[in-house]
């Protein structure tokens, strides 16, 4: 959390191309466009820190972050019971990946619940990062204006921005604290392509990074 550029490059999958045209090919130079015909979170109700959920007969697992660490979803709202799905499970995603450093479990199963095939390994990547160095993360991050809409081939889209100046790593040994530098690539843009299962659940199947977008 600490070193955002670590945090960008650990993320990037490939098949970027599937998302929308408005992600561009890379490196934030398009990441300022709206996505094409995308609705925001109506409301401005935070999201519940509640984990655990069955929705349409699915049981999700049960995700719970350490007191240390907060993650406040501002405006994760949508009227479309569609779109509020896509909203919930992206949301459990990147939950599920905080929790999985803050246990230090780099195989996690919640992270494989959110995540295809596509996206695990990079997941896997991310979170073993801050394991290997024994690092856990403390005090909070904002997650805001999401965006949200269905793609013509059925597959969910979403953008969020995540603020991590409020955020930092707690080493597990030394319990030494290093903050996240306050500048503009401390806020990213994540940019997400999900595929609804079977079993009703939207994976994660391509996601992609973008320091400073959101500043």
């Amino acid at each position: 959390m600490n070193r955002p550029a670590r945090l960008a490059a650990a993320v990037l999958t490939a098949s970027m191309a599937v998302l929308t045209t408005a992600c561009g090919s890379g490196g934030g130079d398009s990441s300022s466009d709206p996505i094409k015909g995308a609705g925001s979170g109506d409301g401005n109700t935070s999201a519940s820190p509640s984990a655990s959920a069955s929705q349409g007969g699915v049981k999700r697992p049960e995700i719970t972050l350490s007191k240390e660490f907060q993650a406040d979803f501002e405006s994760w709202t949508n009227s479309d019971p569609k779109l509020q799905a896509i909203l919930n499970d992206g949301r459990e995603e990147l939950r599920s990946k905080y929790a999985a450093i803050i246990e230090a479990d780099p195989e996690s199963d919640a992270v494989v619940f959110y995540n295809s095939d596509a996206t695990q390994a990079t997941a896997r990547k991310w979170i073993k990062q801050f394991t290997d160095d024994g690092d856990s993360i403390v005090g909070k991050v904002r997650v805001f204006d999401p965006q949200v809409h269905i793609s013509d081939t059925g597959s969910g889209v979403l953008f969020y921005c995540v603020d991590e100046r409020q955020a930092s790593t707690k080493n597990r040994k030394t319990k030494k604290i290093v903050n996240t530098p306050d500048k503009p690539e401390s806020l990213v843009q994540y940019r997400l392509r999900l595929d609804k299962t079977p079993q009703g659940v939207w994976k994660t199947t391509s996601l992609r990074t973008v320091p400073g977008a959101c500043s």
